[in-house]
């Protein structure tokens, strides 16, 4: 009550009361249209009022959240309370915001791009006529780190230093690029920043009008703050999607949706599935960094969640000081505290600064800051000023002894606070990333199928993601049906507790046909045949390339097995079935005054498409194979042969030396500066695509090798131009897979328990091993009745690992019982 009452006093002091009761009507009013509602970022969850308000769901006096570090009574500023809405109405809650204020009252606001140290070359090199190879070497001279200067890049880059000097053209370009550097480059409306003016705009703020007819301030967010003018963040969060299809989906099964607002904090599954890191689809807590972090610390409670939200950026991962928090969750390290006072602080985060506020309160407990001034403190120390530094600490260390602390114990404690300042993150923003976090783990863990169903709806116009989740729908165990004109809806959708293909994520078929199908489907029951379908839903953006689409992703297979005779028939239905739409009009009947009843034609006789061009026309329509995959029967041996999976390698950094193990989907050659062959190379695997660029050195040497549909492995470096752009891989070797598979030795592990008949089953298992000669080893993992396993090498049986040989093994011995592992040449096994 004391702590309200204070918010209350200051908030009442300082003004802001309208702007906290002007948030509680935008989301009240979203959550009565049904709109989510994230749960109030930034720092609006270090606010009890904003709490009791609804603004926010996050309890701060829960998670110690401070107040000061949302809205300091010290330093006039106003309050920042980001809103994240459902993505696909994020348009409504601005619209009734114009609705209520006025239309010329309201508008977003401008943002500015500038140009950074690499942009800023390669936009001069351009202008100046210079060749894009050579300003995209040059540009990449510049070290790849997140706010580099063009200064910082010469002092530290000899080459660049050297060039800066050269009188030539390459001095010219540096020197004009220095003089351009952080100016503005164009103009776009901020993602998020919506200005809510107390009259008409055109009376206190001067206007932008883009190419497309919206409208904007002239002023960027900063100096619409600066002139008193009311910024409200408004985002949309596509996760709030996800969760509220998700919910409904689970409604549709008929089952109860949970509610996530009321979730236990401490869920069991929820907490197996973040340690085991099946965190795809998983919100902020999907990357493969974040899935190794999981791994690594093994969360148990929901302040270890709110913890990787914080430790997971490019501070703490780089300083060490991730490695230190994770051995002392494990009891590796000791946990030291400075002082007692400080353990109830920092006993969250095992004796260490993650979070602002435990700066803050660190301040305030030894130093006797109020919590204002350690607010200020805490951005003196990040700005890191000697004279400011000097007087906080003097300040500091002369409140701590004033407070019978030793002087030397308040030294320590300063330089540690200093230090960690530069790292720590708001918690507040941690905390409600969080939330979110859980409740989507909560989902996956409880209902994975309409989770992940949710998700592929969100994602499926990129074919790229949509190929990771059916990847994951598989690792958990869900089946995925193809399309079908019977079964699919626009969005994917749960049946029978797998999941349904979408329409919608076909190519060339749009929405209007869709809902035309659907509501047709629905009100004179299933389609016979595709001349059925032809006849019925004829016009509503149909067309022979449509149908054509949805034949080849497999969408009439339950009605013609044969595609490529349905492909055929494609021209014909259409035909009949603009032949039956008119005849219907005209009102042409039988001798009976009946309209004729229509009669299938045979489909016609063409040869079956091989298992290859149904797949390539699959995938030309779908964006990734569906009904199979080239690789399937290598899926054991691929974890034993390449660094990661392709979705993985993309996330490596620029010069990491890898080996990348997919299937070959398209080759473009060219011709380099000295007119030699060069090629540009797509492979692709179960999770993404990579372009492997060959350079005529490399390509001479393997031009034979490259053909669509081949299984290689490629090895090479990860190139990306910047941590924004997409990886690539610079091959330097290429291994026909399937040709030297038998020369690839991996190590097979088979599990068996020991019993009476184990005898027979060893037997069994030796005569199928002698069909496979090969370089691998056997391991035999011998389970014990009292539980222990006793690891046995198979003396000189040798195997090379086949498709047959492992199903055969999986037969005799269970589907978990037999896994490779680790390459004896040298392979990235595991």
């Amino acid at each position: 009550a004391e702590r309200l009452q204070y918010e209350l006093g200051v908030i009442l002091q300082m003004g802001y009361a309208g702007y906290f009761l002007i948030v509680r009507d935008f989301i009240q009013k979203a959550r009565d249209m049904g709109i989510s509602v994230g749960p109030g970022r930034g720092s609006a969850a270090g606010s009890l009022v904003a709490y009791c308000l609804g603004i926010t769901n996050i309890d701060p006096m829960r998670f110690g959240l401070l107040f000061e570090r949302f809205l300091n009574p010290e330093r006039v500023s106003m309050p920042d309370i980001d809103i994240d809405f459902d993505y696909r109405r994020r348009g409504e809650v601005i619209e009734y915001v114009k609705e209520k204020y006025g239309h010329d009252s309201v508008t977003q606001i401008i943002t500015f791009g500038t140009m950074a140290a690499r942009g800023v070359i390669r936009d001069t090199g351009r202008a100046l006529g210079f060749e894009y190879g050579e300003v995209d070497r040059i540009a990449k001279m510049v070290p790849a780190e997140l706010g580099i200067t063009l200064e910082k890049a010469i002092d530290s880059t000899p080459d660049l230093r050297e060039m800066e000097k050269d009188k030539g053209d390459h001095g010219k370009l540096l020197r004009i690029a220095r003089l351009l550097e952080g100016l503005g480059r164009h103009a776009s409306t901020h993602a998020a920043g919506v200005l809510i003016a107390p009259g008409r705009l055109d009376e206190v703020v001067p206007l932008f009008q883009s190419g497309k007819g919206e409208v904007s301030t002239q002023w960027d967010m900063k100096s619409s703050e600066k002139v008193g003018l009311l910024k409200m963040d408004f985002l949309g969060l596509r996760t709030l999607t996800v969760i509220d299809d998700a919910l409904g989906l689970i409604a549709g099964t008929g089952m109860e949706p949970p509610d996530l607002d009321g979730l236990s904090l401490d869920d069991g599954p929820t907490f197996d599935l973040l340690r085991e890191a099946r965190t795809v689809a998983v919100f902020q807590l999907e990357s493969a960094g974040m899935r190794d972090l999981l791994r690594r610390l093994q969360p148990e409670g929901f302040e270890d969640i709110v913890a990787v939200n914080a430790l997971y950026r490019p501070g703490p991962m780089g300083s060490g000081m991730v490695d230190d928090f994770i051995a002392c969750r494990h009891g590796r390290k000791e946990i030291r505290y400075e002082h007692e006072d400080l353990k109830p602080i920092l006993e969250a985060t095992y004796g260490m600064m993650v979070y602002q506020e435990q700066v803050m309160q660190i301040a305030s407990i030894m130093g006797g800051f109020s919590l204002g001034d350690a607010d200020l403190l805490r951005r003196a120390m990040g700005k890191k000023k000697k004279e400011e530094m000097d007087a906080q600490r003097t300040r500091f260390v002369e409140g701590a002894v004033k407070r019978d602390y030793d002087g030397g114990t308040a030294e320590k404690v300063f330089e540690q606070m200093a230090y960690f300042a530069g790292y720590g993150f708001n918690k507040s923003h941690s905390a409600a990333y969080a939330l979110v976090s859980y409740q989507t783990a909560y989902l996956k863990a409880h209902h994975p199928a309409a989770f992940l169903a949710a998700t592929l709806t969100s994602e499926m116009g990129d074919s790229d993601r949509v190929m990771v989740l059916i990847e994951e729908c598989r690792r958990s165990g869900i089946t995925v049906h193809g399309p079908d004109v019977n079964a699919s809806d626009a969005s994917f959708t749960i049946e029978d507790g797998a999941i349904r293909f979408g329409l919608g994520a076909v190519k060339n078929v749009g929405v209007g046909l869709i809902e035309t199908l659907v509501e047709e489907r629905e009100k004179n029951g299933p389609f016979g045949s595709i001349h059925d379908l032809c006849r019925r839903v004829a016009g509503a953006g149909m067309n022979r390339r449509v149908m054509e689409s949805l034949v080849a992703a497999g969408a009439f297979d339950t009605l013609h097995p044969s595609r490529a005779r349905a492909f055929a028939a494609v021209a014909g239905a259409m035909e009949g079935g603009a032949r039956h739409q008119r005849d219907a009009a005209l009102g042409q009947t039988n001798l009976f005054g009946e309209v004729a009843e229509a009669r299938d034609p045979e489909l016609p006789q063409v040869p079956d498409w091989d298992r290859s061009t149904q797949l390539r026309q699959e995938k030309e329509v779908l964006g990734f194979y569906l009904s199979d995959h080239p690789l399937n029967a290598y899926r054991d041996e691929i974890a034993a042969v390449a660094s990661g999976d392709i979705a993985t390698l993309k996330l490596r950094g620029s010069g990491a030396s890898v080996g990348a193990l997919g299937v070959i989907t398209s080759i473009k050659k060219k011709t380099d500066k000295k007119d030699r062959l060069m090629a540009f190379v797509t492979v692709e695997d179960f999770t993404g695509n990579l372009e492997v660029i060959l350079f005529a050195k490399v390509y001479e040497k393997v031009s034979e090798l490259l053909e669509e549909d081949r299984v290689v492995l490629f090895k090479g470096t990860i190139d990306r131009r910047d941590e924004e752009s997409e990886a690539k891989l610079l091959g330097d070797e290429v291994v026909d897979f399937e040709a030297s598979r038998a020369n690839l030795a991996h190590t097979l592990n088979l599990r068996i328990p020991l019993t009476p008949s184990t005898e027979d089953r060893l037997n069994e298992v030796r005569e199928l091993l002698r069909r496979f000669p090969g370089r691998g080893d056997v391991v035999i993992h011998l389970e014990l009745p009292t539980g222990r396993r006793v690891r046995v090498k198979a003396g000189s049986t040798r195997v090379g690992v086949h498709p047959d040989l492992l199903s055969g093994l999986r037969t005799l011995l269970g589907e978990d019982a037999v896994r490779l592992g680790e390459a004896r040449n040298g392979g990235n096994g595991r």
